[in-house]
Protein backbone atom coordinates (compact mmCIF):
# COMPACT_ATOMS: atom_id res chain seq x y z
CA UNK A 1 0.00 0.00 0.00
CA UNK A 2 1.51 3.43 -1.18
CA UNK A 3 1.60 6.36 1.21
CA UNK A 4 0.13 9.90 0.70
CA UNK A 5 3.06 12.87 1.73
CA UNK A 6 2.32 16.15 1.51
CA UNK A 7 5.44 18.59 1.13
CA UNK A 8 4.62 22.03 1.79
CA UNK A 9 6.29 25.38 2.49
CA UNK A 10 4.76 27.27 5.97
CA UNK A 11 4.88 30.28 7.58
CA UNK A 12 4.92 30.46 11.66
CA UNK A 13 1.05 31.15 11.71
CA UNK A 14 0.65 28.50 9.47
CA UNK A 15 0.42 30.00 5.86
CA UNK A 16 1.05 28.34 3.07
CA UNK A 17 -0.65 30.66 0.02
CA UNK A 18 1.87 31.92 -2.78
CA UNK A 19 5.29 30.80 -1.40
CA UNK A 20 6.95 31.15 -4.47
CA UNK A 21 6.59 34.52 -6.13
CA UNK A 22 4.21 37.72 -5.60
CA UNK A 23 1.99 36.10 -8.88
CA UNK A 24 1.63 32.76 -7.85
CA UNK A 25 -1.67 33.28 -6.22
CA UNK A 26 -2.80 36.75 -5.22
CA UNK A 27 -6.24 35.78 -4.17
CA UNK A 28 -7.71 37.34 -1.14
CA UNK A 29 -5.86 40.53 -1.73
CA UNK A 30 -1.92 38.64 -0.75
CA UNK A 31 0.80 40.89 -0.76
CA UNK A 32 3.36 38.38 0.36
CA UNK A 33 3.96 36.06 -2.70
CA UNK A 34 7.39 34.72 -3.03
CA UNK A 35 8.15 34.59 1.32
CA UNK A 36 10.35 31.69 0.70
CA UNK A 37 13.21 33.51 -1.88
CA UNK A 38 14.78 34.96 0.88
CA UNK A 39 15.89 32.09 2.11
CA UNK A 40 16.57 29.59 -0.91
CA UNK A 41 19.93 27.72 0.02
CA UNK A 42 21.87 24.80 -0.72
CA UNK A 43 20.53 23.31 2.31
CA UNK A 44 16.94 23.53 0.77
CA UNK A 45 18.02 22.35 -2.08
CA UNK A 46 19.28 19.31 -0.89
CA UNK A 47 15.82 18.61 0.71
CA UNK A 48 14.66 18.53 -2.43
CA UNK A 49 16.89 16.76 -4.07
CA UNK A 50 16.58 13.50 -1.34
CA UNK A 51 12.66 13.96 -1.25
CA UNK A 52 12.52 13.26 -5.08
CA UNK A 53 15.34 10.50 -5.43
CA UNK A 54 12.91 7.85 -4.06
CA UNK A 55 10.02 7.33 -6.44
CA UNK A 56 7.07 8.89 -6.13
CA UNK A 57 3.94 9.79 -8.62
CA UNK A 58 2.88 13.54 -8.38
CA UNK A 59 -1.03 14.34 -6.85
CA UNK A 60 -1.64 17.53 -7.50
CA UNK A 61 -4.54 20.15 -7.23
CA UNK A 62 -5.69 21.83 -10.02
CA UNK A 63 -4.31 25.51 -9.50
CA UNK A 64 -0.94 23.76 -8.80
CA UNK A 65 -0.75 20.90 -11.83
CA UNK A 66 -1.58 24.55 -14.06
CA UNK A 67 1.33 26.63 -12.26
CA UNK A 68 3.78 23.23 -12.57
CA UNK A 69 2.41 22.66 -16.47
CA UNK A 70 3.58 26.32 -17.33
CA UNK A 71 6.88 26.36 -15.63
CA UNK A 72 8.70 22.78 -15.94
CA UNK A 73 8.09 21.65 -19.30
CA UNK A 74 9.57 24.58 -20.40
CA UNK A 75 12.93 24.52 -18.56
CA UNK A 76 16.13 25.32 -20.69
CA UNK A 77 17.84 22.24 -21.60
CA UNK A 78 21.17 23.62 -19.94
CA UNK A 79 19.24 25.42 -16.39
CA UNK A 80 20.27 23.44 -13.29
CA UNK A 81 16.62 22.45 -13.19
CA UNK A 82 16.38 20.32 -16.05
CA UNK A 83 17.08 17.29 -14.15
CA UNK A 84 13.92 17.71 -11.97
CA UNK A 85 11.58 18.96 -15.20
CA UNK A 86 12.68 15.62 -16.68
CA UNK A 87 11.70 13.79 -13.83
CA UNK A 88 8.05 15.43 -13.17
CA UNK A 89 7.70 15.20 -16.96
CA UNK A 90 8.17 11.44 -16.40
CA UNK A 91 6.20 10.54 -13.67
CA UNK A 92 2.36 10.28 -13.56
CA UNK A 93 0.35 13.13 -12.14
CA UNK A 94 -2.97 12.70 -10.68
CA UNK A 95 -4.77 16.03 -10.78
CA UNK A 96 -7.86 17.05 -8.47
CA UNK A 97 -10.23 18.85 -10.67
CA UNK A 98 -13.56 20.00 -11.60
CA UNK A 99 -12.57 21.76 -15.11
CA UNK A 100 -13.21 20.76 -18.38
CA UNK A 101 -10.24 21.50 -20.13
CA UNK A 102 -7.74 19.07 -21.12
CA UNK A 103 -4.38 18.68 -19.07
CA UNK A 104 -1.62 18.77 -22.10
CA UNK A 105 0.93 17.76 -19.53
CA UNK A 106 2.65 14.49 -20.43
CA UNK A 107 1.08 11.60 -18.20
CA UNK A 108 -1.37 13.64 -16.37
CA UNK A 109 -5.05 12.92 -16.01
CA UNK A 110 -7.84 13.60 -13.57
CA UNK A 111 -9.13 12.37 -10.58
CA UNK A 112 -12.84 10.71 -10.92
CA UNK A 113 -15.37 10.88 -8.77
CA UNK A 114 -15.18 12.50 -5.02
CA UNK A 115 -11.35 13.73 -4.14
CA UNK A 116 -11.28 11.08 -0.80
CA UNK A 117 -12.83 8.10 -2.72
CA UNK A 118 -10.59 8.82 -5.32
CA UNK A 119 -7.40 9.02 -2.94
CA UNK A 120 -8.73 5.47 -1.25
CA UNK A 121 -9.01 3.70 -4.96
CA UNK A 122 -5.13 5.04 -5.65
CA UNK A 123 -3.40 3.94 -2.33
CA UNK A 124 -3.99 0.03 -2.19
CA UNK A 125 -2.48 -0.27 -5.45
CA UNK A 126 0.72 -0.93 -6.52
CA UNK A 127 3.21 1.75 -7.49
CA UNK A 128 5.29 4.61 -5.93
CA UNK A 129 4.16 6.41 -3.21
CA UNK A 130 1.69 9.59 -3.95
CA UNK A 131 3.67 12.75 -3.40
CA UNK A 132 1.70 16.71 -3.16
CA UNK A 133 3.49 19.75 -3.42
CA UNK A 134 1.28 23.23 -2.44
CA UNK A 135 -2.15 22.27 -3.30
CA UNK A 136 -3.74 23.72 -0.47
CA UNK A 137 -7.45 23.71 -1.07
CA UNK A 138 -7.33 19.76 -1.74
CA UNK A 139 -4.67 19.24 1.01
CA UNK A 140 -7.22 20.50 3.50
CA UNK A 141 -9.69 17.91 2.38
CA UNK A 142 -7.10 15.35 2.58
CA UNK A 143 -6.75 16.28 6.26
CA UNK A 144 -10.21 16.06 6.77
CA UNK A 145 -10.48 12.81 5.62
CA UNK A 146 -7.45 11.55 7.49
CA UNK A 147 -5.65 10.00 4.16
CA UNK A 148 -2.11 12.30 4.60
CA UNK A 149 0.45 9.81 5.55
CA UNK A 150 3.40 12.09 6.23
CA UNK A 151 3.93 15.88 6.56
CA UNK A 152 7.32 17.04 5.03
CA UNK A 153 6.96 20.80 6.44
CA UNK A 154 9.57 23.36 5.66
CA UNK A 155 8.88 25.97 8.58
CA UNK A 156 10.43 29.24 7.40
CA UNK A 157 10.54 32.42 10.07
CA UNK A 158 8.22 34.62 9.54
CA UNK A 159 4.81 35.42 10.11
CA UNK A 160 2.10 36.98 7.46
CA UNK A 161 -0.69 37.55 9.09
CA UNK A 162 -3.10 36.17 6.69
CA UNK A 163 -3.06 33.97 4.16
CA UNK A 164 -4.62 30.45 2.87
CA UNK A 165 -2.99 28.35 6.30
CA UNK A 166 -2.24 24.27 5.66
CA UNK A 167 -5.08 23.31 8.59
CA UNK A 168 -8.34 24.31 8.42
CA UNK A 169 -10.63 23.93 11.22
CA UNK A 170 -12.25 20.56 10.09
CA UNK A 171 -8.71 18.54 9.77
CA UNK A 172 -9.10 15.11 11.21
CA UNK A 173 -7.64 15.18 14.73
CA UNK A 174 -4.55 12.51 14.57
CA UNK A 175 -1.51 12.10 16.04
CA UNK A 176 2.20 12.58 14.24
CA UNK A 177 5.82 11.16 15.29
CA UNK A 178 8.43 13.51 14.20
CA UNK A 179 10.71 11.27 12.75
CA UNK A 180 13.42 13.83 11.46
CA UNK A 181 14.68 17.42 11.84
CA UNK A 182 17.03 19.71 10.51
CA UNK A 183 17.31 23.77 10.48
CA UNK A 184 19.17 25.92 7.82
CA UNK A 185 21.74 28.14 7.90
CA UNK A 186 18.67 30.68 7.57
CA UNK A 187 16.66 29.09 10.43
CA UNK A 188 13.96 27.28 7.61
CA UNK A 189 13.51 23.88 9.89
CA UNK A 190 12.82 20.93 7.91
CA UNK A 191 10.48 18.40 9.46
CA UNK A 192 9.11 14.80 8.84
CA UNK A 193 6.42 13.55 10.06
CA UNK A 194 4.55 10.19 10.08
CA UNK A 195 0.53 9.78 10.90
CA UNK A 196 1.04 7.59 14.56
CA UNK A 197 -2.87 6.78 14.90
CA UNK A 198 -5.38 8.89 17.62
CA UNK A 199 -4.72 11.95 19.56
CA UNK A 200 -3.85 10.84 23.38
CA UNK A 201 -4.80 13.30 26.08
CA UNK A 202 -4.68 13.12 29.20
CA UNK A 203 -4.14 15.26 32.71
CA UNK A 204 -0.71 17.13 33.17
CA UNK A 205 1.12 15.80 36.45
CA UNK A 206 -0.87 12.73 36.72
CA UNK A 207 0.73 9.74 37.04
CA UNK A 208 0.13 7.20 34.71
Amino acid sequence: MRKLIVSTFISLDGVMQAPGGPEEDPSGSFRLGGWIAPYSDEAIGQYLQELLSQPFELLLGRCTYDIFASYWPHVPADAGNRAIADLFDRVPKHVATHRTGNLDWQNSHALVGELANAIRALTPQDGADLLTFGSGDMVRQLLAAGLVDELRLLIYPVVLGRGKRLFGDDAKASAFTLTDSTTTPGGVIITRYIRDGEVRTGTVGEVT
